[in-house]
């Protein structure tokens, strides 16, 4: 029997897992309204932006696997932006950047979270939007309590707001200083930006009618207007130690729309999963679980060096491939079926010393994935002595802290399932734009700047980002929904959870709390790109052999403390009942049901 901190909560009506408490208890409160699991998504995740700012905002993106009982099948609802139509390497070089920076107004690209909430609303949910968006309202106009991280994020970066981001200094300090933890803090800007949005689409038609004019005002209203102007007449201090006006104009938000897709998916011991396509690192799972399905997991100890090498090593070999072969397919030709084929995987396997970690970057032999591995390798090497971390995202000024983003799981009654990982827009990335009271998000900075590769930089293009939510069905029917914030290691500790389900039989919050870790074999998604071939970190909570045993195995092992890696949610169905889990690591993640 597994002892953990919280039961998995099992009911018939409907569960929530959330990265905040308050988002978790706001998307319940909808379904106790008799909204859907799109309403009660869509609901956390607009509280999430008001409550976890540094994590993620209004001006952020928007990746979301979801099921439809009313169509009985999967699909992707893509919230990711694009970059400007003028934002081209040879642009950028004339700048005299070799690099996009992590901050400012220059690697801005469409916030697509918006779009993508409204798209999902129209579409698939039931209650009207002012019930939706009443909770972050609310929270937004009346306060919420600050986390202790939030206080962090403004304390590193207060003096540079106050002498080069004074908008964010506006929205963000309050007499001069940060807001301490747990102290009532409200955002009004942001609360009035959504009530205007409001009461320009409640005099638009029905509930679907309202939605998409709500997207008008975004996208080609207001809030466009005011982003336009800001960043054409406003040149800011980012990363690269220059002054540099936006790129993003009104004509990009006005050109920009939400898109369904079908998911990218493998099947794995009765189970399919299913992940987002190649412009995000989903895709990377899916190759684990095609290397992984070679070893007999099931006779390895979950908490176990042969599991935890295991693992690993297949990850490195999933990470190499991310980095040669994934961008957006819309510009670039991503060999997926070659990826997640039994010929391909069955070579690559081969790779794998069961004694020995690897030190090499290997992506597999493709066309020419030699030429392009070498070109990342080397501009990951030159940003080696940039001092930064592997943090998500890039903050300025120094010193770097770690960020993050959000997530959130919701099924309902009817048998609708929802997996959202919402980003971007974090605080401390970029000032605040006048009028609206939040910044845009900077994905532009996950580009290489390289020429050749899936993920160069260029107009009109989706980042390739690291958000990954996970939905997995069975027999055809919604089985689980998780997910994880935490960068380049979302499809590590997301993996973790689910094999452990599955291998070890852990129910969902057991496999949760199980003892976590993770690699840095590969370059960093985010500025400046740092790669620590050989690093791995796992929790002190691991047995102490466990750890001895992987040190003896060659790998550059770092000992974190319990608790440390990973902020895993999740929901699930089976048998006709329905499970919620969330893990105790950082005291704010949630599940509520009944």
């Amino acid at each position: 029997m597994s002892f953990t901190t919280r039961p998995e909560l099992i009911g018939t009506f409907g569960m929530v897992a959330s990265t905040h408490w308050l988002a978790s208890a706001s998307a319940m409160a909808v379904l106790e309204k008799g909204g859907n699991a799109f309403d009660a998504a869509a609901a956390a995740g607009f509280v999430l932006q008001i409550v976890e700012p540094h994590l993620n905002g209004p001006g952020g993106e928007l990746p979301v696997v979801f099921y439809s009982a009313r169509e009985k099948r999967v699909r992707v609802l893509c919230g990711q932006g694009v970059t400007p139509a003028t934002m081209t390497i040879a642009r950028m070089r004339e700048l005299g950047l070799d690099v996009v920076p992590g901050t400012g107004l220059l690697p801005a690209v469409v916030p697509g979270a918006f779009g993508g909430w409204m798209a999902m609303l129209r579409d698939y949910g039931q209650l009207p939007l002012e019930d939706v968006l009443s909770y972050a309202i609310g929270y937004a106009e009346n306060g919420y309590p600050v986390l202790p991280r939030m206080t962090s994020s403004i304390l590193a970066i207060k003096d540079f707001f106050r002498t080069e981001w004074p908008t964010s200094a506006e929205q963000w300090l309050r007499n001069g200083d940060a807001p301490m933890p747990n102290q009532l803090f409200a955002n009004p800007a942001i609360a009035e930006t959504y009530k205007r949005i409001l009461r320009e689409a409640k005099t638009h038609g029905d509930r679907a009618a309202q939605c998409e004019h709500a997207r008008e005002s975004f996208y080609r209203g207001f809030v466009a207007d005011a982003i336009d102007q800001y960043f054409r007449s406003t040149p800011v201090l980012d990363t690269s130690g220059q002054r540099n006006h936006g790129l993003l104009n009104a004509d990009d938000l006005a050109r920009w729309e939400p898109s369904y897709e079908e998911s990218v998916s493998y099947d794995y011991e009765g189970f399919r999963v299913h992940k987002t396509g190649p412009w995000g690192q989903g895709p990377m799972f899916l190759q684990q679980l095609a290397l992984l399905k070679g070893f007999d997991l099931a006779a390895m100890d979950p908490a176990g060096p042969e599991f935890v090498h295991t693992v690993i090593e297949c990850s490195k070999l999933a990470f190499a491939d991310r980095e040669v072969f994934y961008g957006d397919p819309l510009f670039a030709h991503v060999p997926m079926e070659t990826l997640l084929g039994d010929a391909y995987n069955d070579e690559r396997r081969r790779l794998i010393d069961p004694a020995r970690a690897s030190f090499e970057f290997r992506p597999g032999t493709l066309g020419d994935s030699e030429q392009r591995a070498a070109k990342i390798v080397a501009h990951a090497g030159r940003q080696q002595s940039g001092g930064f971390g592997q943090g998500e995202p890039t903050y300025a000024p120094l010193p770097e802290l770690r960020g993050d983003t959000v997530h959130l799981d919701v099924v309902d009654r009817w048998g609708n399932m929802v997996s959202a990982t919402p980003s971007g827009g974090w605080l401390q990335a970029s000032p605040a734009v006048p009028g609206l009271g939040f910044n845009i998000t900077t994905r532009a900075q996950m580009f290489w700047m390289e020429e050749g590769l899936p993920s160069s930089l260029g107009p009109g293009r989706r980042p390739r980002t690291t958000l990954s939510p996970t939905l997995v069905t069975r027999d055809g029917m919604p089985y689980a929904a998780f997910g994880t914030p935490g960068g380049d290691q979302q499809d590590q500790w997301s993996m973790q959870l689910f094999l452990r389900h599955v291998h070890a039989g852990m129910n969902l919050q057991a496999a949760s709390e199980a003892p976590s870790f993770q690699t840095a074999h590969f370059p960093g998604s985010f500025y400046p790109r740092a790669m620590q071939l050989g690093k791995m970190s796992a929790e002190s909570s691991f047995p102490q052999s466990t750890l001895a045993e992987l040190r003896s195995r060659g790998h550059d092992l770092s000992v974190t403390e319990p608790w440390s890696l990973g902020r895993v949610c999740a929901v699930g169905i089976r048998n006709g009942l329905m499970r919620g889990a969330a893990t105790p690591r950082q005291m704010q993640a949630y599940a509520v049901g009944r």
